[in-house]
């Protein structure tokens, strides 16, 4: 029987999240972000991806490169938890896991085929940092990966709540209206950790070359300032 063996990283994503605050906490949340699969030179294939373009969803199977340990914890703080109470890790979707793996269901838009990088795959509403190796890649087959009667254990009992985002004097004349859009998405899942909720606090997130600050107080967020990140 085989304990253990070697996965080889096929791919990686690339996309304008740079730092892991923002990205979402789940793949889907917010389908205006916008990824590309770039594969490995071995894998750069053509036929390889022969009928895929018939699928609307693939689901990825990736690694949390940022969150490799040695060691590992049989329970997690869930952040839908408030970040105090303790569940089990096989019954969450924490990075801190045995074998550090994380799988994602993304709509697939289209698969470029392109001279220089072979097959491209175009996403949207992926939950991975830029540059994470990508082990997998499969398709999303609706009658046998969607349940009707599918429950979410101790999600119910912490209904999702979104926070309304205003960018009061902001100017936007100069942003693109879809990293705009992005953002908006994005800040409206509420990226803060599960236990900070000081008004006066100033947050700072990176996305697609922009930093963002915002506060947020009684369920809004306020962009305060957007700029071109520092090199």
């Amino acid at each position: 029987m085989i304990e253990s063996f070697k996965l080889k990283k096929i791919a990686e994503i690339r996309n304008g999240f740079k730092d892991k605050f923002g990205i979402p906490r789940q793949s889907g949340l917010c389908e205006s972000v916008k990824s590309i699969i770039v594969f490995e030179d071995e894998y750069r294939v053509n036929e390889a991806f022969r009928g895929l373009e018939g699928f609307s969803h693939i689901w990825i199977i990736w690694q949390f490169s940022e969150a490799v340990r040695e060691d590992w914890s049989p329970t997690v703080r869930p952040p839908r938890l408030g970040g105090n109470k303790r569940v089990g890790v096989f019954a969450t979707r924490s990075p801190f896991r045995p074998n550090s793996l994380g799988l994602s269901c993304v709509k697939l838009d289209r698969i470029e085929f392109t001279e220089d990088m072979g097959p491209v795959l175009h996403i949207s509403g992926a939950d991975l940092l830029d540059g994470t190796p990508i082990f997998d890649i499969k398709p999303y087959i609706p009658y046998a990966d969607s349940k009707s009667d599918a429950t979410d254990g101790f999600l119910a009992l912490s209904p999702r709540e979104y926070l309304k985002v205003n960018f009061d004097n902001c100017n936007l004349d100069n942003i693109e209206p879809d990293i705009i859009s992005s953002l908006r998405e994005i800040i409206a899942e509420d990226p803060r950790p599960a236990y900070q909720n000081t008004p006066d606090r100033v947050y700072k997130m990176v996305f697609s070359g922009y930093e963002t600050e915002f506060t947020v107080e009684s369920g809004t967020a306020h962009i305060k300032r957007i700029y071109k990140e520092k090199k």
